[in-house]
């Protein structure tokens, strides 16, 4: 039950599995952008209804402007899922998705949304994405160790959780001292490779400032480090443990500058950190506001408003400005609320486009005039294969220390240390955490990823030993239309269309398998398609 796939061949038959993978992947090819003013295409669209969300307008000027027609609104089908993997990196269940279609509503994405937010995979998903940037990792470069990633993790995942206010969750990491398994927010001073003032201003900086410090003159980098020039790290009696804090020793007072030029001179037993987060968490600093929305704007719809979403310079600027000062102004008057923010742009047609676009133009996508399509992020992608066949996934760690051990079901977006991983998660293009760069994760597909979806072991014996479609099985046994509407459900969260009802039940018939193997195979075919692989 396998095939074989090459790039100038495409598929070459080597069992059933090739004839189904066939007929789906014909099927479910999202079409490319064609003429303006092109019909919604089902199931994935709908028309455009008026706007109620005030970032709309804004982008629609600057489209307008640009000769560039925005898309069509993305349908029930395809926003359900999306916003399930944007919000909290996890499919709906069938369940949910028939709930939602149900619902006649008129507010029924608005109330999704909220209870998105409010789950509890909304802390998961969002602390494994700071964490990234916060390069949190037992082993080399951070070498936090298993103690330390249990305890910052804990601490990112629990602030997230509890809705701390943004200004706050990053004043407690720049201002803390202690020991890093106490104290974990301390450990943001350790996972820094090197641990000079710049080194230090270096990561501060490209992690709550969108600033890359290299492009920098040299002396307003010194000038900015000496904001940590006081840093001191001390070890103590207990394995692996390190006291991060302010040295105390006598020294003279430190002259330092912010960006900008303004120059400051801090008394000696004042701790220049406390100085810099005073600055940096202002409401009217032109880095720190403008660096998290941005940033929220990128991990929403795959690039920012300024991009690269870490790279924020004067010869880089916003394709829309004015969207941008909008989401500053409104993360101010939320206090810092991330949620508010995170609402602003979910509710907005901007964000529920189709990914299809009108026209041809070059810059649709840089300018959101579709939502961008991309892959699913490696972590997400795992979970949703498991979470479909209720077979869980086996983690390793290069060097075995405590908490490196991770029960088989354990969620992939749950994972605190970025040192533990598994093949797939390499393969597919998790970020090292060393770096704490957006970039750093590679989301592009390659060929190596097709074929291990296509012909390996690995997915085969997820499918072979799937208790889960056992169950779904035993329910459409003597009801393949059946079988098949739940395991569309199940994978790509829709219904099938009639034409792919069709096809499915045409190619049951003619290969002549029974419904635990008619399903497998099913199963198997749909992963291998864009819309089971992409966002959209």
């Amino acid at each position: 039950m396998w095939v074989m796939w090459t790039e100038s061949n495409g598929f070459r038959r080597l069992g059933p599995i090739g004839s189904l993978l066939l007929v789906v992947a014909t099927l479910l090819s999202t079409p490319d952008g064609g003429r303006a003013g092109a019909p919604p295409v089902p199931p994935f669209e709908i028309e455009r209804p008026a706007s109620t969300s005030p970032i709309d307008p804004l982008v629609l000027a600057t489209l307008e402007k640009r000769g560039v027609v925005p898309a069509h609104l993305c349908s029930d089908q395809v926003f359900v899922r999306r916003v399930h993997l944007d919000v909290i990196g996890t499919l709906p269940t069938p369940d949910e998705v028939k709930q939602f279609l149900g619902d006649t509503g008129p507010d029924k994405r608005s109330a999704l949304i909220d209870r998105l937010l409010g789950r509890r995979e909304f802390a998961d998903f969002w602390s494994l994405k700071w964490c990234d940037l916060l390069r949190v990792k037992s082993e080399f470069p951070s070498n936090l160790w298993p103690n330390a990633v249990q305890a910052y993790h804990r601490w990112v995942h629990d602030a997230i959780r509890d809705g701390w206010p943004y200004d706050r969750f990053v004043r407690e990491l720049l201002t803390s001292s202690g020991s890093n398994f106490r104290v974990p927010q301390v450990n943001v001073y350790r996972a820094v490779q090197g641990r000079t003032p710049e080194a230090i201003a270096t990561s501060i900086a490209l992690t709550f400032m969108g600033v890359r410090l290299a492009r920098w003159p040299a002396a307003d980098r010194a000038r900015l480090a000496a904001f940590f020039s006081r840093v001191a790290y001390k070890g103590t009696s207990e394995w692996k443990e390190e006291i991060v804090l302010f040295d105390p020793a006598p020294n003279p007072p430190v002259d330092a500058a912010f960006p900008g030029g303004e120059a400051v001179r801090i008394p000696s037993d004042r701790d220049p950190r406390l100085v810099f987060a005073d600055w940096l968490i202002k409401p009217d600093n032109p880095w720190f506001g403008r660096n998290i929305v941005n940033r929220v704007w990128a991990w929403l719809l795959g690039r920012g408003i300024i991009h690269e979403p870490d790279d924020l310079r004067q010869d880089n600027p916003p394709v829309h400005p004015e969207v941008l000062a909008l989401l500053e102004q409104e993360l101010v008057k939320a206090r810092y609320d991330l949620r508010h923010i995170f609402r602003l742009i979910l509710n907005s047609q901007t964000y529920q486009q189709s990914s299809i676009p009108q026209g041809s133009h070059p810059d649709a996508e840089a300018l959101f005039a579709c939502y961008p399509v991309r892959q699913l992020d490696a972590e997400v992608l795992i979970d949703a294969i498991c979470g479909i066949t209720g077979v869980g996934e086996d983690y390793w760690s290069a060097i075995p220390e405590p908490f490196t051990f991770i029960p088989e079901y354990q969620r992939t977006i749950t994972l605190a240390d970025g040192s533990i991983g598994s093949a797939f998660l390499e393969m597919f293009g998790r970020p090292a955490r060393d770096t704490g760069l957006e970039a750093e994760r590679n989301a592009q597909p390659t060929e190596a990823q097709r074929l291990h979806m296509l012909n390996s072991t690995h997915i085969q014996r997820k499918l072979a030993r799937s208790d889960r479609l056992k169950r779904l099985v035993r329910v459409g046994r003597n009801k393949p239309a059946e079988l098949i509407r739940l395991i569309y459900l199940g994978v790509l969260s829709r219904p099938p269309t009639d034409e792919e009802l069709a096809a499915v039940e045409r190619y049951a018939r003619t290969i002549g398998l029974n419904a635990q193997q008619i399903g497998q195979d099913l199963i198997w075919a749909l992963f291998n398609t864009k819309e089971f692989l992409y966002r959209h």
